[in-house]
């Protein structure tokens, strides 16, 4: 197309409709066109980009990264044609949509390529902040800020700083974006590259920057290194915060590198001597020295000895009464205690103590203050089935079986006859240390316990033999009898005294009687037993045998009238 010389209004709008492909006016909206601001008034800038009318933007849209005062008449500036003209025949026109535009074409071309882009947090948004991208709003999530929580993003606000695009939809106008992810990527390469200067057994300073429960994070310079709390001393630590804190200036060395994870695992007591060296010999067995307790479990409680050296007392070690009580119950933490060595493993770093062990056997105390055949007192702590136990001095107990409880009656009614708390007297039968074992007898303590002679007199008699004894006490339940001046001694039960119930009367005898009784047999002590019945009841059979039978018509008043007569001449 041929211009004049002196081109006008029209013949510039020709050349512009050629330009677009001849669509006019309305080619221009959707678009970004250069202008040439005409006038400035009223906090707007007077724009004329070519169209049959001029448009209005307002000074503010300059604002961000422009500074609007520098803006003068005749300046060319990029704009969005949103419309050509408004009911008030304006072009609508605008500055901001112009830098998205453009700030979009940008980005995608970033995006594409997986750059980093610049930009400024400018706001708060429910869920996160937005975040100019030179014109065009980006939303930064809150989880993506930074690579740890941060309370307060106020020093993050409206600084430059770069970003990773995460998504974008041009056609909705949203875009995402991450500056955790520039900050893991910064980390990666840094740690990287620390990584590389680094080496196991290495000796560095680094500043401890968090302390957890397990440990602590120390700070080697631009990486973490995890200072784990079983690594920070060979004594016992509770908790990281009684060795370090937050701040300070610790010497380390590293324990292990992980080229995959970059996980670095730092220690102190490496840097210490090893208080294990020598430990065996420091400590043989049997030794018995103080330590404190450090820590109490339900299998036991651990004791230190030194700095650095702890021991275990199982719970079966630490006392030699109290059996399947808790160790809490018996030792508390930060009490010193004695201890005795009982094994040394320098290899698994383990020592086992005894608590019990350095206190003495009760039992060895009571077999060397109460030997055989002393007599001692205590409380029926229990009654079983098979005896009672007797509650010692030295906090240990005795057991009295029932056959050792009372002489002439069973053992089921001697045990009938005692309750729990009442405080019986005993002798010591047998204390067997190893077996923690200690065997008394009550009956052995009462007027019908059986001499020497009268033992080697028991031996003598036999089962179904009459003999004569002497009434030495009489008792509600029966009688305690004697054979001869010196033999054995033996009781007659009250239901054994007659073969009737008038018979059966243990006051129609008296002490010093004399009366003929049938060994019927003998106790666990070899002690006789007696009965009149039962010599009775033999005497009569044995009357019918020799003086009658079942057909000769006799009473056994007769029979036993010529049995009597019989025994008289």
């Amino acid at each position: 197309m041929a211009t004049s010389p002196n081109p006008t209004r029209d013949d510039f709008e020709a050349l512009l409709n050629e330009q677009l492909g001849g669509a006019g006016d309305e080619g221009f909206e959707g678009r970004v066109v250069m202008g040439t601001i005409t006038a400035i008034e009223a906090g707007h800038a007077v724009i004329d980009v070519g169209l049959k009318s001029e448009g209005r933007v307002n000074l503010k849209e300059f604002a961000r990264g422009e500074d609007d005062h520098g803006l003068s008449v005749g300046d060319e500036v990029e704009v969005y044609v949103d419309r050509v003209e408004n009911a008030d025949g304006e072009a609508m026109l605008s500055r901001d949509r112009a830098r998205r535009e453009a700030a979009w074409d940008k980005l995608e071309n970033e995006f594409g390529e997986g750059k980093r882009v610049e930009g400024r947090i400018f706001g708060r948004v429910k869920g996160g902040f937005t975040v100019d991208l030179d014109g065009a709003v980006a939303f930064l999530p809150g989880s993506q800020v930074d690579i740890r929580p941060v309370r307060d993003v106020t020093p993050l606000m409206e600084v430059p700083q770069p970003f990773q695009i995460l998504k974008m939809d041009r056609r909705r106008g949203n875009i995402v974006v991450s500056r955790r992810a520039v900050l893991e990527e910064t980390r990666a390469e840094q740690r990287s590259e620390l990584i590389g200067d680094l080496a196991e057994g290495q000796v560095i300073e680094g500043v401890v920057k968090n302390i957890t429960d397990y440990g602590a994070f120390v700070d080697l310079g631009g990486i973490d290194g995890l200072l784990h709390v079983t690594d920070m001393s060979y004594k016992r630590v509770n908790h990281p915060s009684e060795v370090i804190a937050i701040g300070d200036t610790v010497k380390v060395q590293i324990v292990r590198i992980n080229a995959d994870t970059q996980r670095i695992s730092l220690g102190m007591k490496q840097l210490e001597s090893d208080p294990w060296d020598g430990v065996a010999a420091k400590y043989p067995v049997g030794m018995k020295l103080t330590g404190n307790v450090t820590n109490i479990t339900e299998y036991g409680a651990f004791v230190e000895l030194e700095a650095g050296i702890e021991g275990l007392v199982h719970v079966s070690e630490m006392s030699w009464t109290k059996k399947n009580v808790h160790p809490g119950k018996i030792v508390s933490t930060s009490q010193e205690v004695d201890v005795m060595i009982l094994e040394v493993d320098s290899d698994k770093r383990r020592i086992s103590l005894g608590l019990k062990q350095a206190q003495g056997n009760p039992w060895e105390e009571f077999a060397e203050k109460f030997p055989v055949g002393a007599e001692v007192t205590g409380e029926v702590k229990n009654a079983t089935e098979f005896g009672l136990f007797i509650g010692l001095d030295g906090d240990v107990d005795g057991m009295v079986h029932m056959s050792d409880i009372a002489w002439g009656i069973s053992g089921e009614d001697a045990l009938a006859l005692h309750r729990k708390g009442e405080e019986v007297k005993a002798v010591v039968l047998d204390v067997d240390v190893e077996k923690e074992r200690i065997s008394l007898g009550m009956k052995q303590l009462e007027k019908g316990a059986p001499t020497e002679a009268g033992a080697a007199a028991a031996g003598s008699l036999r089962k179904g033999e009459t003999v004569t004894v002497t009434v030495l006490e009489v008792r509600d339940g029966g009688l305690e009898v004697q054979v001869g001046d010196d033999g054995a001694t033996g009781f007659i039960k009250r239901s054994d005294l007659g073969r009737d119930r008038d018979e059966q009367r243990p006051d129609r005898f008296q002490v010093g009687s004399k009366v003929d009784a049938m060994v019927t047999g003998f106790d666990r002590s070899k002690k006789p037993n007696f009965s009149i019945k039962a010599r009775q009841i033999a005497e009569e059979k044995e009357a019918v045998q020799q003086f009658g039978s079942s057909d000769s018509g006799a009473s056994l008043g007769d029979i036993l009238g010529e049995a009597l007569k019989g025994k008289e001449d």
